[in-house]
């Protein structure tokens, strides 16, 4: 095995993530709707009996325990956040709003996507401060 690949955070259902997205960005094209992309990777998800939640509501501890308006569009098996955009670009905000959830889930692992590019390149976002120790994951 190439040395470093055996570092990558949960390879195996990331790249079975990164195949579906191929594949609902080849099926539906690069012009519609967050909504629409969400809905045909939740049927491939259901056709594949995938743990995952859809439209996910963070919790935020520091807030005691409530529910803020913020919502992972899909939380995969427990494990990864999945954010989809369909926009020109993916935007530093985008970003930070993934870095957002990784931290208040205490995951290790998101993929954020951009269905409006020409050629798809699903981003792998890791959690610099995950905590192995956290009420999250304890």
């Amino acid at each position: 095995m190439e040395e470093g690949l055996e570092k990558i955070i949960y390879k195996d259902l990331s790249y079975k993530i990164t195949g579906w997205l191929f594949k609902t960005h080849q099926q539906l094209g690069r012009y519609k709707n967050e909504k629409q992309y969400g809905d045909y990777l939740e049927q491939l998800f259901k056709d594949e009996q995938l743990n995952y939640a859809r439209e996910y509501k963070l919790i935020e501890p520091v807030l005691s325990n409530k529910i803020i308006r913020c919502k992972v569009d899909f939380l995969i098996d427990d494990k990864i956040i999945l954010e989809l955009k369909a926009k020109p670009f993916i935007t530093r905000e985008d970003y930070y709003q993934t870095k957002r959830y990784l931290n208040t889930l205490n995951l290790k692992l998101a993929i954020l996507v951009n269905f409006r590019q020409y050629r798809l390149a699903p981003k792998r976002i890791l959690n610099s401060n995950y905590s192995q120790h956290s009420l999250n994951n304890s």
